[in-house]
């Protein structure tokens, strides 16, 4: 334990808040105070950006689900070969771990280590908070709850999740604000905000996803506005199967959503021979987003095939640091 030894809660179980799991977050919170300070400038773009950048971890998807690297690698890769020292995990890459303590103390430490600060868990997997079907719904709420508190520990502020479900989209609509309250009243009493990103299906549909977000009607609820992912209809009439044929305005959702939003996900595919983002307007899109009088991260996804993970990051965070200068 790098030559000295921290005596951290032990981790309880759910659903049910109990006083060893007060005691739990409580502890953790004071650790979390202790061993992750880290400079919230080290990420940021030049030039007083209105934004700070935060890497995400799916922009190493490959090399993690090749056993490359390990989520415990990631926050030191961040900051020793990207500077940047803000990061968004994405729970897959440790799925069985949000209740281990042994391996969030090390991830913690790690972070500490390199002046690393961690900022969100995208949350996957966990069930449908959308589901029509209210005991589905329920389950899927409390699966939801470890990582709230895996986020709590580990100092960030935020869990990304999806509000999908099978129905209609009035159905779903009713049923995912119902969930997504649910859960933002559990995370509320431990400080962290529930986010949802246009993620596929009805969340792709601005319109939808913002209505959806206002039924919650709380303050720790949100959108993470992901600059791909707007596709609302396809050929084959699936909402996830087939061809997009057509997309939902990427420019009109984001400013329909940034007065809820609570982060930006800058998604990178290709770029042009200038650096730029082929598939979206930078500069047009950090307009709108600027002009909202955001203040926050902003996480760097790259998600392309023709450049390497390396080479697809840096090329974002530059194109990131020219929009700032442009803005300016």
């Amino acid at each position: 334990m790098h030559g000295y030894s921290i005596i951290l809660p032990t981790l309880t179980t759910h659903p049910a808040m109990s006083t060893s799991r007060r005691h739990f977050l409580k502890s953790a919170a004071a650790f979390t105070a202790a061993a992750a300070v880290a400079p919230l400038l080290a990420g940021a773009a030049p030039n007083k950006a209105f934004f700070e950048i935060s890497l995400a971890e799916w922009s190493f998807h490959k090399s993690l689900f090749g056993n490359k690297i390990s989520n415990l690698d990631f926050p030191v890769i961040a900051k020793k070969q990207y500077g940047i020292g803000v990061v968004e995990y994405v729970n897959q890459f440790f799925k069985d771990k949000a209740e281990d303590q042994k391996y969030l103390s090390e991830l913690l430490l790690r972070c500490h280590d390199n002046g690393v600060k961690n900022h969100l868990i995208m949350v996957d997997g966990e069930g449908e908070l959308g589901s029509p079907n209210e005991q589905e719904r329920i389950k899927a709420v409390e699966n939801h709850y470890k990582w709230v508190d895996a986020a709590k520990y580990l100092g960030c502020i935020t869990v990304r999740v999806n509000a999908f479900g099978k129905g209609s989209a009035e159905d779903v609509q009713k049923a995912a604000a119902d969930g997504l309250g649910r859960l933002a009243e559990y995370a509320q009493k431990a400080g962290i905000n529930v986010i949802v990103e246009n993620h596929g299906s009805y969340t792709s549909n601005g319109e939808w996803l913002l209505g959806t977000i206002q039924k919650v009607g709380r303050r720790n609820v949100g959108i993470l506005p992901d600059f791909g992912n707007f596709c609302i209809r396809r050929d084959t009439g699936d909402l996830y199967q087939g061809k997009c044929i057509e997309e939902y305005d990427k420019y009109k959702a984001v400013q329909e959503w940034m007065p809820v939003a609570k982060g930006v996900s800058a998604k990178t595919f290709d770029f042009d021979a200038a650096g730029n983002c082929v598939e979206t307007d930078y500069l047009k899109m950090f307009k709108i987003i600027k002009d909202s009088g955001f203040k926050g991260y902003v996480g760097i996804e790259y998600e392309g095939e023709k450049l390497s993970e390396e080479e697809g990051i840096k090329k974002t965070k530059a194109l990131l640091e020219k929009v700032v200068q442009n803005l300016s």
